[in-house]
């Protein structure tokens, strides 16, 4: 998540822990926060925006040398966060700019629904005989996208917006594919190469990926 630290989009990654005490330490130019399994999001944000001195001042003890811009990548592109209270969020050149990190949330989860149902009418027209399904977005921790027939349901994660659309679309045809082939059997990848031949390539990439 992004928390607003003194006008600056600074990414907070939460570690959450069988403890009491919360502490707080700069991996870079990323806060980490150490908590317990029960502290939600809010009560996270609200800890650190009554700390923001403290934070900083342990953020100047930190080397410089570690250091790096507040940045995100969106479409595979890498962009610089900027909040100076926008009442619009959008794309300069190289950086988002937006109000807050409550308004950027906003804008990526529209910005998801927009390019991720584009891409699939697109790419449902390269198919036959697909039945009916629902297209749902929602943040998962280990999977791109799942396909349930039960529910006839396709779920994309929704930190693909973060890649390039090549992959985007591969994960796409990834989960459609299933809808023949319940499996990954030879069959199913030889269906998958049919309509994405680089899938090697894309599974790759987004391993990698998985593991920054």
């Amino acid at each position: 998540m992004f928390v607003n630290i003194n006008g600056n989009a600074t990414k907070v990654k939460v570690n959450k822990k069988s403890i009491k005490n919360v502490y707080f330490k700069w991996d870079r130019d990323e806060l980490v926060v150490t908590c317990n399994n029960y502290l939600s999001q809010r009560e996270i944000e609200k800890l650190i925006k009554k700390n923001v001195d403290s934070l900083m001042r342990l953020k100047k003890r930190t080397p410089v040398s570690d250091l790096k811009s507040n940045e995100m990548y969106y479409l595979g592109e890498k962009y610089v966060l900027e909040f100076d209270g926008v009442s619009k969020t959008y794309i300069d050149g190289n950086k988002i700019i937006s109000k807050d990190a409550n308004e950027l949330a906003k804008y990526m989860a529209i910005q998801c629904k927009v390019v991720f149902y584009s891409r699939l009418e697109r790419l449902k027209t390269q198919f036959k005989d697909l039945p009916e399904f629902t297209l749902r977005i929602r943040k998962m921790s280990t999977r791109w996208g799942v396909c349930n027939i039960k529910s006839m349901t396709v779920t994309l994660n929704s930190e693909l917006i973060k890649k390039d659309v090549s992959l985007i679309d591969y994960v796409i045809i990834h989960e459609l594919c299933h809808f023949k082939y319940m499996n990954h059997s030879s069959e199913f990848w030889a269906l998958v190469e049919k309509y994405y031949p680089y899938h090697k390539l894309a599974r790759k990439m987004l391993k990698e990926s998985q593991n920054d």
